[in-house]
């Protein structure tokens, strides 16, 4: 039954981290009625740690794209891919610092049902208001990755460093960001997806020094499938939000961003 709920549960996180509707909010309503039987400390390191699983879709489905280490490409290209991890790099500077300094408070006092909820609501009507608001006069001059300077990715970094706010969604923040930002809906979505990479390995990692890694074989088995179904399931949603995004706006998400907002809220009045 456990290895059920762990599968259920990182279904969830691997269609939750991509898309713009933030992972902790389904999590807080699936947790109220799925909840694992299992060490508490192992629960806490396990919800960070799947989210490796989901990194790694990211970069099997990148490799070619990221990889500056292929010697089939120009020296050029080569330079260029670096250029983009030292963008990458530079944007997970503010998340990475704040995270350090704050991430416990954060979720010892903001981690709420309320908290998510209002998160959830206002970047919602942010989605809204970004499409349906006429583009600016530099509007979508941020066509490619190539094109995104130094000083916009590090303002997309300080939207990342708001997703420390329980319900905003690190995904929702950076894609809002970046189309803030004048970056087209497809190098946003790209661009939050790599700038995932370090800042979810990292919180991986530091979970796992705090937790130990004193796993027994059960939970070194839930951890294992977790992370598996995690990545097949990125692979999937990844792949779909990318296709989705071509033809289509970011309204559904901010539609259904309210909508799940407002069902948390009554959950909770009347629970």
């Amino acid at each position: 039954m456990e290895l059920l709920k762990i599968i259920f549960l990182s279904i969830v996180q691997g269609i939750t981290e991509w898309l713009p509707i933030s992972s902790t909010g389904h999590l807080i309503l699936v947790e109220e009625f799925i909840q694992l039987n299992l060490n508490p400390n192992f629960v806490e390191m396990f919800r960070t740690v799947v989210q490796f699983g989901s990194i790694l879709a990211v970069v099997v489905l990148y490799f070619n794209k990221l990889n500056p280490l292929d010697f089939k490409k120009s020296s050029q290209e080569r330079k260029n891919i670096w250029v983009i991890w030292f963008k990458v790099a530079f944007a997970t500077l503010p998340a990475g610092f704040l995270g350090l300094l704050i991430n416990d408070y954060m979720e010892e006092y903001f981690n709420t049902p309320y908290v998510v909820a209002a998160a959830l609501i206002i970047y919602g009507f942010a989605f809204l208001w970004i499409e349906n608001k006429k583009p600016a006069r530099h509007a979508k001059q941020v066509n490619t990755l190539k094109k995104i300077s130094f000083p916009t990715a590090f303002k997309t970094g300080l939207f990342q460093a708001l997703s420390l706010i329980p319900g905003t969604s690190r995904s929702g923040s950076t894609i809002l960001g970046g189309l803030l930002l004048g970056m087209e809906r497809t190098v946003a979505t790209e661009f939050s997806f790599f700038m995932s990479i370090p800042v979810m390995f990292g919180a991986s990692l530091v979970k796992l020094k705090d937790f130990g890694f004193a796993f027994t074989s059960a939970e070194l088995v839930y951890l294992l499938v977790g992370m598996f179904v995690a990545f097949l399931v990125s692979l999937i949603v990844i792949r779909s939000l990318l296709k989705f995004i071509k033809t289509n706006d970011f309204k559904p998400f901010g539609y259904y961003r309210i909508i799940l907002g407002a069902v948390v809220i009554l959950y909770y009045l009347f629970k």
